[in-house]
């Protein structure tokens, strides 16, 4: 990463290790990130921070340096009474475990008679990825997005 920090646009497309597309941005706006400030995969940030404008290239990013491993504590059973989801549930089936925005998203594993096994890692914990990106745009941070730790678009002011 520069000594100066970067705000940087850029078009991606996303891959898992049998080359499959997981996500792009694609036939979309590109994304706009504060370097270092946590907003994307600590792999991809670190690698886009030594890339110039206008630059397209294939970036790998092994699991550690993007969600991580997958951590056994994320992974347990519970009674299908405790769960926020009514109807049936399948193995594979994705819900957020609380009413507010922050609450964990849990996968659900396996299912024993009224035992639910939920998985709380990422989906894609220990999953090496690869990147194609396009640097659509890099300039120098301002003091304001430094100290609120995000972007601000032209004319964007937030309390």
């Amino acid at each position: 990463m520069s000594s100066v920090r970067q705000v940087v646009t850029f078009h991606y497309t996303l891959r898992d290790p049998e080359n499959r597309v997981l996500d792009t941005s694609e036939g979309a706006d590109p994304i706009t990130y504060l370097e270092g400030a946590g907003q994307i995969i600590d792999g991809l940030d670190e690698a886009l921070g030594r890339l110039e404008a206008g630059r397209k290239t294939r970036i790998q990013v092994p699991a550690a340096r993007a969600y991580g491993l997958p951590d056994p504590a994320q992974i347990g059973k519970v009674p299908r009474s405790r769960l926020p989801v009514e109807g049936e549930l399948k193995i594979g089936d994705q819900f957020q475990t609380g009413p507010d925005r922050g609450a964990p998203v849990v996968r659900v594993i396996g299912i024993e008679g009224d035992e639910v096994a939920l998985d709380a890692n990422h989906p894609l914990a220990g999953v090496d990825l690869t990147f194609d990106v396009e640097i659509v745009a890099k300039r120098a941070a301002t003091a304001t997005e430094l100290d609120h730790g995000h972007v601000h678009a032209d004319g964007d002011t937030c309390e």
